[in-house]
């Protein structure tokens, strides 16, 4: 199977009636604990939601350390950059539809441009949101966090991934931005599963030598790159796609800014055709990023999967999932049809 083994990813990873399914958002309730018995000076504030945020182990834990303002999204931020700005490592919690969608200017102009080491976690991502419907489906936030100057923008791809996220926001400078799904979604990852923020990993390779490149050719057909759960359907598409013989090269870029370059351009050089998956907005989302720094250093044609211009709706959350294209039949059609504009 061409699974990197490098990456150390579950053995039954193409499986799923095997695999363990937890929401990404348990991550970030176990990380926060992990940071706030690493650092004293770590900090949750919430939105009325430590239970949905998973903010509720933290708050029993440190109850001296956990502030609740209650329905007031642009307090919890203005209040947590008040903390950073005094040595606290504050995050801050509620659906990413309120945070940093109810609160972005707060978010901008007084944790960004003071350039303060605020944690912004926004729970509650994606259409997978399921029948909450379209006013508490995040689609857009990528796409409002990532222009901020000095922002990380962090979307893990699991629940271990975003453990591991979350505890190493506490050591980053500056603003962070965590993205987490509600859903169950497939664990994929181990604790020995390589994470570091800022560097993108290789998660599925083809075996090239079962049928190398003559001359002229590039070793790939494709490299699929995508972010958060949706990287387990990417996994399953390539699988699928490697029996038709399409050689695939998936990358999970969990950190879409500061992006990993060099391993973009490279799948790029390598396969000289790209697909972008992400839950959330083709437009000025993750494959926007990739696309922006490939104009710049290797342009190949590229396929955005994602949500097309589009307003989520109510439905279960792999309903949702199939019926906005994003699914696994949909991220081969669309290898398929880069593949013909090479």
């Amino acid at each position: 199977m061409p699974v990197n083994l490098k990456a150390k990813l579950v053995e039954n990873i193409l499986d799923l009636k095997s695999l363990e399914q937890k929401p990404t958002r348990d991550g970030y309730g176990l990380g926060l604990v992990e940071a706030g018995e690493k650092n004293q000076n770590v900090v949750a504030l919430c939105a009325d939601l430590t239970e949905s945020t998973r903010t509720e182990a933290f708050a029993k834990k440190f109850p001296e350390r956990f502030i609740e303002l209650g329905v007031a999204e642009q307090n919890l931020a203005t209040v947590a950059a008040g903390l950073a700005n005094y040595g606290k490592i504050p995050y801050i919690a509620s659906y990413a539809m309120f945070s940093p969608g109810r609160n972005w200017e707060q978010i901008r102009t007084t944790i960004c441009y003071n350039d303060l080491h605020v944690i912004i976690a926004g729970a509650h991502a994606g259409v997978s949101v399921g029948p909450d419907g379209a006013t508490h489906q995040a689609i857009e936030d990528i796409a409002i966090m990532r222009p901020i100057a000095n922002m990380i923008v962090i979307a893990p791809s699991d629940v271990n991934e975003a453990e591991k996220a979350t505890l190493a926001a506490a050591d980053l400078p500056g603003p962070v931005y965590l993205r987490f799904a509600r859903e169950k979604t497939p664990v994929f990852t181990t604790r020995e599963t390589l994470f570091q923020v800022g560097r993108a990993e290789i998660f599925w390779e083809a075996d090239l030598a079962v049928s190398p490149p003559s001359g002229g050719e590039t070793a790939l057909d494709v490299a699929i790159i995508a972010c958060g759960p949706l990287v387990h359907n990417a996994i399953l598409a390539a699988a699928e796609l490697e029996k038709e013989g399409v050689k695939v090269r998936v990358i999970n870029n969990h950190t879409i800014k500061p992006m990993d370059e060099k391993t973009i351009i490279q799948a790029a050089k390598d396969a000289g055709a790209v697909v972008t998956v992400e839950e959330h907005q083709v437009r000025g989302g993750m494959g926007s990023a990739v696309a922006e720094v490939l104009a710049r250093s290797c342009p190949v044609p590229i396929e955005f999967v994602g949500v097309q211009n589009r307003f989520g709706e109510s439905g279960a959350p792999d309903e949702l999932i199939e019926h906005f294209g994003m699914g696994v039949s949909h991220i081969k059609e669309a290898v398929k049809k880069v593949i013909k504009r090479k």
